[in-house]
């Protein structure tokens, strides 16, 4: 919408990309929805082009309780990120030696940005690395006009700023002056009234964009966390691919049985459904040797679970398979099922469905509507189908026998 805006209104809007800073332990759909919310805000309003949307986790050393290490936070993103087209994860917050404050973050990536756009010598903007970030927009370099990154945020992070040295004061406003805030906010909050009591804010609430999000969802990573430490599904809540994650890697305590797909394939990164050949199924099943997972702190759920393998409502098809078809005293019977080519099956259906049937070469009396038949179905599994004739000669032969 935002190019069809330029096409028509002969102007090129400002090109903007949010970028999204916290602890993502685990990723939720809230945290990426709150990327669609704000780009479709700006296009329906035609004020600027939002090119691209980046996710930075934070660094371990936040020290935030339930914070899991930043290398599985980071997979568990990328797994979330799985269908979007312009959204993307940066690691670079992750890599650093300690935990960066939010402005310095910003900078980073707003000078990278702009100093790609006008640099093509990568050589010249990382050293002996020329490596591109993925994170980068694709779309960066079809202008040449520098690029705004914004910090796209809930209003539970502006109300922060006004909490006693949570926040540096010159770090709120190199954050509002030179980047901007986009704030997504619950129906029924008062965000205005935070930016009316901050001086700071009030200065630059220019740069303040106020998105109200009509449809709430209220999952939190911590809501997440307290299921999986109880050992509660929290199947719809997030994405499957990072439940899975979270179950093959035990984190964060977890101890639910629930599981998203036996069919899933560790070799071929989660990602892959794995047919149904040489499916194993065990109660003792254990974890794949290619994932390798070296930190004693990951292993909180592995003790506790013996890394058993359980099946939901939803993996229906596959008990299909695995169960065998045997009576419960185990004797074997001929499953009651027929295919439409065999005699067996044919000989079946023209009786119910009043059709000939053809014995040795002789044609029996067919059905005709509204005549009886009776089923017969032993305990064997044998099934014998009786037509009124068929049902006055069996009473005849039992008659004969008392």
């Amino acid at each position: 919408m935002s190019i069809l805006l330029e096409e028509t209104s002969n102007r090129l809007l400002p090109r903007i990309v949010l970028i999204a800073c916290g602890s993502f332990s685990p990723p939720t759909p809230m945290h990426l929805r709150m990327f669609e919310i704000a780009k479709d805000h700006f296009e329906l309003n035609g004020t600027h082009k939002v090119i691209g949307g980046i996710v930075s986790p934070t660094h371990d050393a936040y020290g935030k309780k339930g914070l899991a290490p930043g290398k599985h936070r980071c997979a568990m993103v990328k797994l979330a990120l799985q269908s979007s087209s312009w959204i993307r994860l940066s690691e670079w917050e992750t890599l650093q030696d300690g935990w960066s404050r939010t402005q310095a973050v910003l900078q980073y990536h707003q000078n990278f940005m702009n100093n790609y756009i006008n640099s093509p010598d990568l050589d010249n903007m990382n050293g002996d690395d020329n490596h591109i970030p993925g994170w980068l927009p694709s779309s960066l370099r079809e202008r040449r006009d520098p690029v705004q990154l914004r910090l796209l945020c809930g209003a539970d992070l502006l109300e922060s700023f006004a909490v006693p040295g949570l926040w540096a004061e010159e770090d709120i406003e190199d954050i509002v002056s030179n980047h901007g805030l986009v704030v997504i906010s619950r129906s029924g909050s008062n965000a205005e009234k935070f930016i009316f009591e901050s001086d700071i804010l009030t200065r630059y609430q220019r740069n303040i964009t106020l998105v109200t999000n009509w449809v709430s969802n209220e999952v939190s990573s911590t809501m997440i966390r307290r299921l999986l430490s109880r050992g509660q599904s929290v199947k719809y809540l997030i994405d499957d691919l990072v439940i899975e994650y979270i179950k093959q890697f035990g984190l964060f305590n977890c101890k639910t049985k629930y599981i998203t797909s036996m069919m899933r394939n560790p070799k071929q990164n989660l990602l892959n459904i794995n047919q149904h050949e040489n499916m194993q199924i065990s109660s003792n099943e254990t974890t794949p040797s290619d994932v390798e997972d070296n930190d004693d702190d990951d292993d909180e759920c592995n003790d506790n679970t013996n890394n058993e393998e359980y099946m939901d409502e939803t993996d229906f098809s596959i008990t299909k398979i695995i169960i065998p078809r045997n009576n419960l005293d185990n004797r074997k019977t001929t499953p009651n099922v027929f295919c439409c080519g065999e005699s067996k099956a044919g000989s079946v259906l023209n009786k119910l469905l009043g059709g000939q049937t053809h014995n040795n070469n002789k044609k029996n009396k067919s059905t005709g509507p509204g005549q009886a038949v009776q089923v017969v179905t032993t305990e064997y599994g044998v099934t014998e189908i009786l037509d009124e004739e068929g049902m006055k000669s069996k009473k005849f032969k039992a008659a004969d026998n008392v």
